[in-house]
Parts: C-alpha cells; structure tokens; sequence
C-alpha cells in the first residue's frame, strides 16, 4: 500500500522535517509540495540537506492540483491561512493533518480571543486533537486531525494522566518552558537572529502565550474541572529541543514510586513516551531528531510539591514526526511506522 500526500506549505522547518521523514516512510510517497515564494524551484536546492533524494519541485498552492493525486495533506501554513485552505481540501476528499493551531481549540470565542476570527468554526468540534497517545481511536476514525502545539505536547503528556486519575491537584499548576529558537520558524525575526540568541537566555510572551489555552483545554479535559496554568516560556541558545518543568501538588500523600509506577503502566503501549527510572532525569538532546518524549519526576518532600521535567524535539514529536504518527493512525499503519530509531549523540 502507498500512501499519496502532499505538504501545503512546505518551505518552512516543519515542512522540511516532514521530507526529511516521509522520504524513509515504507509506506508514503510525498507528491505535491507547495510554496508560494520557492514555487518552480527544486526541493534541494531550497534545502540543501535534501540533495539527492527528491526530485520534486515547488509549486503554487492551488487546492485543485493537490487534490488530483493526494490522499492525505499536510497543512503547514500559518494561522489565518489553514481555517481558508482546509475546508477546501476536504472538500475534494482529502484527509487533512493540521500543523497550524487554527483548529486545535474548540470553544470559538477562546480561539478568537487569542488569536484572530474564525472563518469555519463549523470544523472546530469535527477536528480531532491530534495527541495519538490520548486520542488514538478518534484519530483513527478522523479526516481532521489538529496536530498539537510543541510546548502543549511537552506539558499534556506527563499531566494527563496524573490529572485524570486524580493523583495531582488541578489548583496551582505552574510550568516553565525552554526552547530551542526553531519554534519561532524559519521566517526573519530579529528577535531569533544568531547574535540575539547566541550567549542569551529569556522569558517571553510571560502571561499570554497563545499555547496556553490550547494546554489549559486538555487539562481540563483531564481534570474534570476548569484548569488554569502559569505558563512561561523562555528562549535558549539551541536550534531544536523543549524542556519543561512542571511544578504541581500532589493528592492524598501519595508518594513518588506511586506516581511513577502509574506513568509507567499507563504509557506502557506507547512506544514513543518513555518514563525515566528514580533519580534520572532527561536531557534535550537525549531526544534529538526523535519522535520521543522523555519524561522524569521528584517529588520534593520538604514542599510536598511534584516536580515533572520532560523533553521533546520540538520539530519531531512537537510538529513533523507527530504528524507523521497521526497519519499513520489515520491509515491503519502501526504508529511507529517510519519514526522509530534512537536520537542523534552526540
């Protein structure tokens, strides 16, 4: 069986991270790549690291074109533009995994408020939070599925179940980020240009980072209740990598073997969620260029307060190779089809 996609909007990281992934991919073969500013040029020589392996070329984002061979589309386009492209290409039959957070919220008055109106609302309850390891059987049956954000995926994992099973309370959560500067994208931004990051380290949009209702929905979900978060996100001196740290309250004394025992059983099907051993904690780089979320805990005896740190690669498991999962779900594959391998070290 061969699985037709295409990327629309390819000529950013998350689009060449899907290349990158999709050219090892036994089942998958990439079509159709669209970029309004490469349109006509080869993929290689946009992207160099690609020479050699696809003879494919750019062309104009035109839904009609994409839907002639497609089967399945990646929209890795920016917010705005994926809620006008979307409704378009399933109306041609084409099944859509959407990188942007257009479809990600559910609630419409909370997607405007943080980010911009909403021209298919209709779509809002139809697409599926594309979190495979939460939302595998609705995944399955989906042609909509909303690819998660990189800090959201980071946070959700290890909160979830913690949540849902009552362990943790949903009162006080505060979490505080690390990023590698890819997240910001590919565009030009002084804020991420080598001499601004390079010997640097921030905080940023403290207070209203538009990832934080996106997290605050599935914690909600988890918990039972309206859950709210401190959320900071800062900026570090790498190209790839998320680190959060995740400070919480523990119910009912329950102790840290407890809680790490019950990651473990709960992840237990998971291939890509890995519960670290007592006294380990993860490293971004443990992960890099890997579809893995790497996740260790302490609790802290003297405040009774549960600190969770975990890692992803922000354009594998926060974007591309989470994507790549989802399609797999959606196909019928085994979800670690074309993703399964060890990160790069050092």
């Amino acid at each position: 069986m061969t699985i037709r996609v295409s990327i629309l909007g390819g000529s950013g990281y998350t689009g060449v991270e899907l290349l990158r992934i999709l050219f090892s991919h036994p089942e998958v073969e990439v079509v159709a790549i669209t970029s309004r500013k490469h349109a006509g040029q080869r993929v290689q020589d946009v992207f160099p690291s690609l020479t050699g392996f696809y003879d494919l070329k750019f062309i104009e984002p035109d839904i009609n074109e994409l839907s002639k061979d497609s089967e399945y589309c990646f929209t890795c386009v920016p917010h705005a533009t994926a809620m006008n492209a979307v409704p378009r290409l399933l109306e041609k039959g084409l099944k859509v995994i959407d990188l942007s957070a257009d479809f990600r919220i559910r609630d419409k008055k909370t997607y405007e408020a943080w980010y911009q109106a909403h021209s298919c609302p209709e779509f809002l309850n139809e697409a599926v939070y594309g979190l495979p390891e939460i939302y595998r059987e609705e995944i399955a049956s989906s042609r909509l599925v909303a690819n998660p954000g990189c800090y959201p995926t980071s946070i959700i994992l290890p909160l979830y179940p913690l949540l849902k099973e009552g362990m943790v309370s949903s009162k006080g959560i505060i979490v505080d980020s690390k990023s590698g500067t890819s997240g910001a994208g590919r565009g030009l931004n002084a804020a991420t240009l080598f001499c601004e990051v390079n010997e640097a380290f921030k905080a940023y949009k403290v207070g209203n980072h538009r990832h934080t209702p996106e997290i605050e929905q599935e914690l909600s979900n988890a918990s039972g209740v309206k859950t709210t978060i401190n959320f900071t996100p800062h900026l570090v001196p790498m190209s790839r990598g998320i680190l959060s740290t995740i400070y919480v309250n523990v119910e009912n004394g329950i102790i840290e073997d407890e809680i790490r025992s019950f990651l473990k059983d709960f992840y237990k099907q998971s291939a890509f969620v890995k519960i670290l051993e007592k006294d380990k904690l993860p490293n971004v780089s443990s992960v890099r260029g890997t579809n893995l979320c790497h996740i260790g805990l302490k609790l802290d005896q003297r405040t009774k307060r549960l600190i969770i740190i975990s890692v992803i690669d922000n354009l594998f498991k926060g974007a591309s190779g989470q994507a790549v999962q989802n399609l797999n779900i959606m196909a019928g594959l085994d979800e670690t089809t074309g993703l399964l391998f060890p990160g790069i070290y050092p």
